[in-house]
This record gives C-alpha cells, sequence and structure tokens, in this order.
C-alpha cells in the first residue's frame, strides 16, 4: 500500500480495556514467530516503547524480537532509521509517509522478517487543525510490502499510546497470521484457491483494535 493510500480508520468509541489483550496480542504473535522462524524489530515514536515492552514482557521473545529504536525526535528518525529529512520537513513526522519510513529503516537496519512503526500524537498537546490529537500512523514492513493505517484515537495520553500499541500489534498478527497459513498450506501442497477454502489455512482472526474513555 503506498503512503498516500493509507487505509482510514475512523475513530472507534468503547469501554476501558487492560492490557491483558497486549498480552494475548504478543502471545500469539510469539507463537506464529517462532513456528516460522521470523524476526520482528520495533521502530516507535508516540508509544515511546509501549510495543517492543509489549512483546518482551513475553517470556522467550529473545528468540524472535531482535531490538527496537525509540525515534521520538525528528533527528533521531532520520539518523537511525534514515528517514530522509526532507521527508520529515515535507510530510511532517506524523504521516503515513514517515511511518513507511520508519518501518523500513527498522527492518534494514535489524534485518528482520517484520518491522513495526508508529507515529502520532498521544496527546493532549500538540495538536492541530489538520493533524488532532489522536491522529497516529501505523505500518508493518514485511519482505514483500509495508502495509500502513491511519487511525484517530479519542483517549488521553496513556489510552492513545495503548491503542496504538493495539492497533500496529494486530496488524502484525493479521499479517503473520495469514502468511504463515500460506506457508503451512504450501508445505501440504495445497494451492492458493484451495488454500481460501481449507479450514486449516484460515488463521483465527486479530483482535480489533478498540480506543475509547
Amino acid at each position: 500500500m503506498d503512503a498516500d493510500d493509507a487505509t482510514d480508520r475512523p475513530v472507534l468509541p468503547g469501554p476501558d480495556r487492560s492490557r491483558s489483550d497486549l498480552r494475548e496480542l504478543a502471545v500469539r504473535i510469539q507463537e506464529v514467530c517462532l513456528i516460522n522462524g521470523w524476526t520482528v524489530a520495533t521502530a516507535e515514536s508516540c508509544t515511546g516503547g509501549l510495543v517492543a515492552d509489549t512483546l518482551t514482557d513475553i517470556p522467550g521473545s529473545s528468540a524472535y524480537v531482535l531490538g527496537g529504536i525509540v525515534a521520538y525526535s525528528d533527528r533521531i528518525k532520520a539518523t537511525l532509521l534514515g528517514v530522509d529529512p526532507d521527508l520529515l520537513a515535507t510530510r511532517g513526522a506524523v504521516s503515513a509517509h514517515v511511518a513507511k519510513a520508519m518501518a523500513l529503516g527498522a527492518r534494514a537496519r535489524f534485518g528482520t522478517t517484520f518491522a513495526l512503526a508508529v507515529t502520532g500524537i498521544a496527546g493532549p498537546g500538540g495538536g492541530s487543525a489538520a493533524k488532532p490529537v489522536g491522529l497516529t500512523f501505523i505500518a508493518v514492513a514485511t519482505p514483500a510490502r509495508v502495509d500502513i493505517r491511519r487511525h484517530v484515537w479519542s483517549g488521553d495520553r496513556i489510552e492513545n499510546k495503548e491503542a496504538s500499541a493495539r492497533a500496529v500489534l494486530a496488524l502484525l498478527l493479521g499479517i503473520a497470521e495469514k502468511q504463515s497459513a500460506r506457508v503451512a498450506a504450501a508445505a501440504r501442497g495445497v494451492g492458493p484457491a484451495e488454500a481460501a477454502a481449507d479450514p486449516a489455512a484460515s488463521p483465527a482472526s486479530a483482535p480489533t483494535s478498540v480506543a475509547g474513555r
């Protein structure tokens, strides 16, 4: 998906959720990555390391989580993740283009199968009419593509950070489970059409990301 076409996700009101669902996402991500020998890296801005913290809360995560970068400032995004300074100047740090560049930069630097990126405005300040508080872009870089999503969260600062972590982990899980199903189907000699109708090749759906107060 091109950065210009980042999927827009509206504000999703809902009840408060504990971090137990973040842990569930991390457990499922670890399972699918270990089964397939896949690795993960993170590039975070507004979440401040929460995504990496969630993944590494699970025992055994060192077998697939190679590392992460908390790139809070534009200078660090440029120097450590290789984000083009001109891109930061023209598009802004909170943009689909920068989220994509952060994910690609992390994947290249850590040499992982997947890389996650989050950039946004957690609040309570820092927003504008064009880019309101809660605006967040997440991205997952894979060997084949970069998937990008746009969200606008409605919570307070902590809720927005948790919602962003939840969203990017759910996006990764969905991608990884689909790819794992394709790998398993190929191992069984099942073609693409058959795999689509094969229950054994259909991964469980990733939990829906929800923001709310």
